[in-house]
């Protein structure tokens, strides 16, 4: 069976650099009849995926290296998670300067990356007891803020 590949006909498929160029340039002169909206909604619409993204990622990272911090008793490992607590934190926090609107899927957020960091880490750490449940407070500032491990 033979299978045909179509070539890229549309400036958007064939380069995208320029594309974004000339969209932004039939902007800013309101070309508005010469404008690509159908790959211009498409991409707006994929940037704000890529931000919800990028939040349950680092927040993922996040827990995953406080949980290894709080119950994986290796102290040789201690210093290298929490400079990855302290990273992940800060870009979670310009994450959110950027896009305040991300705060109103934090709860969602973060039960898709607990469940995705628990997974992990007890993958890579099965001599280790996780609790199924985040044992502390999940509001957004003490998430980004507290160390746990000084708690416990």
């Amino acid at each position: 069976m033979t299978q045909t590949i179509s070539k890229p006909t549309t400036l958007y498929e064939v380069d995208y650099l320029l594309w974004t160029e000339e969209t932004i340039a039939k902007l800013k002169a309101r070309d508005f009849d010469r404008v690509d909206f159908e790959n211009l909604i498409e991409e707006i619409e994929d940037l704000g995926r890529s931000q919800k993204r990028e939040l349950r990622q680092r927040l993922k990272t996040l827990l995953e290296h406080l949980l290894k911090r709080l119950y994986v008793n290796m102290p040789q490992e201690f210093n290298g998670w929490e400079r990855t607590i302290r990273e992940q934190r800060q870009q979670i926090k310009l994450e959110l300067m950027d896009s305040p609107s991300l705060k109103s899927i934090w709860e969602k957020s973060f039960d898709l990356a607990w469940e995705f960091a628990l997974e992990t880490v007890r993958d890579d750490y099965p001599q280790f007891i996780f609790p199924n449940t985040w044992q502390f407070d999940r509001h957004l500032d003490e998430i980004l803020n507290i160390k746990f491990w000084e708690m416990k």
